[in-house]
C-alpha cells in the first residue's frame, strides 16, 4: 500500500485534437513503484467519467501514454506533443512507471501525454495545425 511519502504528482495531458491543439491537464497522484500505465489509464478514465470539467473528453478513445517532459527538463518546440523518441518514450502498459526503459525514472511533476495512437500516427505523418 502506498504511503504519502511515496506518491508523486503527475500532470496527464489529455489530448483531444493534435491539429487544433486541444488538450486539458489532469493532475494525479500515484506511487511510481507500483502503478503501471494501465493503472494510470484506469484512474484517468474514472476521473473523466466523474468530473464535469472533462465532459468533452468522454468520447475520445485514449490508448497511449508518452512522456512529454520532466520537471526542469527541456521542452519540445511542438506545443501539443513531443514527436521525437517514440521507441523510448511511449510507455509499455504492463511495466511500473519507475521501471519504464529509455526515459529514465518518472519523477515528481513529470508531464505525460495521453492520446489516441491512431490520431497521433495521422498527425505525425502530416504535422499540420489548424485554427
Amino acid at each position: 500500500m502506498s504511503t504519502e511519502e511515496t506518491l508523486i504528482t503527475l500532470t496527464i495531458r489529455l489530448i483531444k485534437s493534435f491539429e487544433f491543439r486541444n488538450f486539458k491537464n489532469l493532475i494525479v497522484h500515484v506511487d511510481p513503484t507500483t502503478a503501471t500505465p494501465a493503472d494510470l489509464a484506469e484512474i484517468v478514465k474514472q476521473r473523466i467519467a466523474s468530473e464535469s470539467a472533462f465532459k468533452v473528453y468522454r468520447t475520445v478513445e485514449f490508448d497511449t501514454f508518452k512522456l512529454y517532459t520532466k520537471a526542469f527538463g527541456a521542452k519540445t518546440q511542438n506545443l501539443i506533443i513531443n514527436l521525437d523518441h517514440d521507441e523510448d518514450w511511449i510507455m509499455d502498459p504492463s511495466i511500473p512507471l519507475s521501471s519504464q526503459i529509455g526515459m529514465g525514472t518518472i519523477e515528481n511533476e513529470t508531464e505525460i501525454s495521453y492520446f489516441s495512437k491512431q490520431m497521433y500516427d495521422a498527425y505525425k505523418a502530416h504535422p499540420e495545425t489548424k485554427w
